[in-house]
């Protein structure tokens, strides 16, 4: 079956598997059909005016939805992780997992919330939105990667493992041209670990020295999937895809002298590669690349939908 078909099959399979635990949370007793029936009417999207949040994503994708903070005003970005914070918030609450007494946090795991293209004013708004973090009975820590340009908003309680992180199998590898593409590599690489999955970090190996990337060949084998970043000419994809049996995800960057053209050289060069085994995404797009990696690895997971039982960052604004 063609890798599209199976990404499909794959959604369906999460979308359902999340469906029937909550079905069976109703049938149970631990949500209210009052509860339940307010929740269904919500799931086309959470209106904000400004904004409107795809709550069902989670559901038809396996993935909930990631705020794109270029081109937000701080206090906007703040608003909607502020909202989405509030809303996993009341989910663990309807569920009622964990929780001894009233004002007790609940030790249930919730998934990270984060932003990317992010920039130190949207972390200033999001931690003044936050305050203390507490929200019903959780408790949600920010915190700002400086490098990835990145937020994320985790519930820290304690007993909460890896603070919301689903751990799911597959190492994928993030390997970088240049020390200057490690924004973009960095992006890739903390949400490749923020959906789960184990990561290696390569970085500075392009082919201007070449043998710095021969001598860690051997461990680029080692992961499932690669994630090649790099800007300039692009060549590090062309020669890391011809060294290893691994799918290849390309990020070309706008790193570069004036004829780079703003990324759009080394992108031409990837989609133009001879070698074959990379898929090419769009300039500086890291955290396309580790979602679409971590895709492919889900589909390993679930074995193909010959194996699924039944049916089955994106970025906000993308």
């Amino acid at each position: 079956m063609c890798v599209p078909c199976r990404i499909v099959e794959w959604g369906n399979y999460m979308r359902n598997r999340k469906l029937d635990a909550y079905l069976k949370d109703i049938a149970e007793g631990r949500v209210s059909p009052v509860v339940a029936a307010e929740k269904l009417r919500m799931q086309p999207y959470d209106d904000m005016d400004f904004a409107k949040l795809d709550t069902n994503r989670e559901l038809r994708t396996g993935r909930g939805e990631v705020v794109f903070a270029l081109g937000k005003t701080p206090e906007q970005t703040a608003s909607i992780m502020l909202r989405m914070a509030e809303n996993a918030a009341a989910e663990a609450a309807e569920r009622n997992l964990g929780v001894e007494a009233p004002g007790v946090p609940i030790p249930v795991s919730i998934p990270p919330i984060f932003a990317t293209k992010a920039s130190l004013e949207h972390y200033a708004a999001v931690t003044e939105a936050f305050g203390d973090g507490r929200i019903d009975e959780c408790l949600f820590t920010p915190e700002y990667y400086d490098t990835a340009r990145m937020i994320t908003v985790r519930n820290t309680v304690p007993g909460n493992d890896r603070q919301g992180a689903t751990r799911r199998d597959g190492l994928i590898a993030v390997v970088s041209a240049g020390t200057a593409d490690m924004p973009v590599a960095e992006e890739a690489a903390l949400t490749a670990e923020l959906y789960g999955h184990e990561v290696m970090r390569i970085y500075d190996v392009g082919v201007s020295g070449l043998h710095r990337l021969l001598d860690r060949v051997d461990d680029i084998r080692k992961a499932d999937v690669v994630v090649a970043v790099a800007g300039m000419e692009g060549a590090l994809v062309s020669v890391v895809s011809g060294l290893v049996y691994r799918p290849v995800v390309a990020v070309p960057t706008s790193v570069g002298y004036g004829v780079t053209l703003s990324g759009l050289t080394p992108l031409f060069a990837m989609l133009g590669s001879c070698s074959l085994g990379a898929g090419v995404m769009n300039i500086d797009n890291g955290f396309g690349a580790a979602h679409y990696a971590s895709m492919i690895l889900g589909v390993r997971e679930t074995g193909g939908a010959e194996n699924v039982g039944g049916a089955g960052e994106t970025e906000n604004d993308e």
